[in-house]
């Protein structure tokens, strides 16, 4: 199944571009320059335990590592229909505010089919009000993945769709003023192949819409003069990472440059693949490696929108900053640091028990200037080191152990952007991985780059 999502990063108007486009009298926020992003998801992990079908929120200031809200958790979840979501897209309307929409659809029955969309407004993404459902057919058929444009040349919104008809798939859309009701259904895209999860960005004169092929599996970009059904024309190459991929997600920087978004197929695999590109128009994207991105945790499905500067503090006020952090590979960088039967060592995200990789990064228990890593799934243990092996260990109170326990947290050796974990009691010696397995090694600027990089972290959420 698929994904939903979206964009804008809108730059300061003048005042002459704002009465061309009508949004004179509009409160700031509608149209200040965005400074930051918001992620709207759900999440799912490999066997299912990170799985909440609510609307969960992150934010991030560069658009590319993103902090959940919430402790992850989500901020509403539909009370009608399946009582699930999934694919939300999150819009900015002309007036400034928000609306969410997102399929009607819980858990993994995708044999399981809605006529109706969920949808709430919110004026700054910090209550979700006025929630109903929509219904865009009367047909058997599904309604997935929806994303939202503005239509200038008709004067409303249009949903876009995923649907099923004839044993075909293709994207339907409806056309709305309000999102309190919606007007007949049509074809939008109906190419020879069958398709789905269509995202779409209105840049200037031209409508993008990127979608899935299911021929053969690979991301596409078309685009229209006009945005009007059954006028876009695909002038992209496939583009895929991994071994299956779906749901592009368009995302205009605040820039003006432009992100490419893909999400894995299923939960068991890596749940996000990134490009980028300075001219969207280029059919020319460049793979992000992702050492310089972080999804946020478990997310699947996803939509990113700009926001201002008081909008971000507003969210962070509102929903908080996770109490935990995780702690990501250099060299590695699809691998965290977790504990495994006790053992610490770095795997390949996503993984089960997913809360193995998240730690409470508390002051050192040796040194209150230095820091421990404290287990959020077995409180009171900490990682530890023994004979020179990391371990996870529950705190008995002794001064060997608090020392083995506490680490400066210093410039990472392979970037200084990044962080490095030197020993308290063994003040020439790292935290690092090898053959995935966590230990401490002495290290120093001066060592080899495979064990500056072994020894190098991302301290993420």
């Amino acid at each position: 199944m698929s994904l939903s999502r979206r964009q804008f990063g809108k730059a300061a108007l003048t005042s002459a571009a704002l009465a061309t486009t009508g949004l004179v009298g509009l409160p700031r926020a509608a149209w200040a320059a965005n400074t930051a992003y918001v992620f709207t998801y759900f999440t799912e992990s490999p066997n299912q335990t990170g799985a909440d079908y609510g609307l969960h929120l992150a934010v991030s200031r560069d658009g590319l590592n993103w902090t959940p809200l919430n402790q992850n958790n989500p901020v509403v979840t539909p009370t009608a229909g399946q009582q699930g979501l999934r694919d939300p897209q999150i819009f900015r309307k002309l007036d400034g505010t928000f609306v969410v929409i997102a399929t009607d659809l819980k858990g993994l029955n995708f044999g399981t089919t809605s006529q109706y969309l969920h949808v709430w407004d919110s004026v700054n993404l910090t209550d979700f009000t006025g929630y109903r459902r929509l219904r865009m057919h009367t047909t058997s058929g599904h309604t997935w993945a929806p994303t939202v444009f503005r239509d200038t040349s008709r004067g409303q919104y249009g949903i876009v769709y995923s649907f099923n008809t004839g044993g075909r798939d293709i994207l339907a859309v409806n056309y709305t003023s309000d999102f309190q009701s919606v007007g007949a259904q049509q074809t939008f895209f109906s190419p020879s192949f069958n398709v789905l999860d269509g995202d779409i960005v209105v840049d200037g004169n031209t409508t993008y819409l990127y979608y899935k092929n299911l021929n053969d599996g690979n991301l596409y970009g078309a685009r229209s003069a006009t945005g009007q059904p059954n006028s876009f024309t695909t002038y992209t190459g496939g583009i895929r990472m991994g071994n299956a991929i779906e749901a592009p997600l368009l995302q205009k920087t605040n820039e003006g440059g432009w992100r490419l978004w893909g999400d894995s197929f299923s939960p068991v695999n890596n749940d996000y693949y990134l490009w980028s590109s300075g001219n969207i128009g280029a059919s020319a994207w460049t793979a992000v490696n992702q050492r310089d991105y972080t999804p946020p945790l478990n997310a699947k499905h996803g939509s990113i929108a700009g926001i201002t500067d008081a909008e971000y503090n507003a969210m962070v006020a509102r929903w908080g900053l996770p109490n935990w952090v995780r702690l990501k590979s250099y060299n590695f960088p699809d691998y965290f640091v977790r504990h495994a039967n006790r053992i610490g060592r770095i795997d390949p995200y996503p993984f089960d028990p997913y809360r193995e990789q998240l730690w409470r990064m508390v002051p050192g228990l040796a040194d209150a200037n230095a820091v421990s890593f404290e287990s959020v799934s077995l409180p009171g243990n900490y990682l530890r080191h023994n004979n020179y092996a990391i371990r996870l260990d529950p705190s008995d109170g002794s001064s060997t152990f608090r020392a083995d326990a506490t680490f400066y947290r210093v410039a990472g050796l392979a970037d200084g952007g990044w962080s490095s974990f030197r020993s308290y009691n063994f003040p020439t010696y790292h935290l690092r991985h090898q053959g995935y397995v966590l230990r401490i090694d002495p290290i120093s600027s001066s060592s080899s780059a495979t064990d500056r990089q072994d020894a190098t972290f991302r301290v993420t959420s």
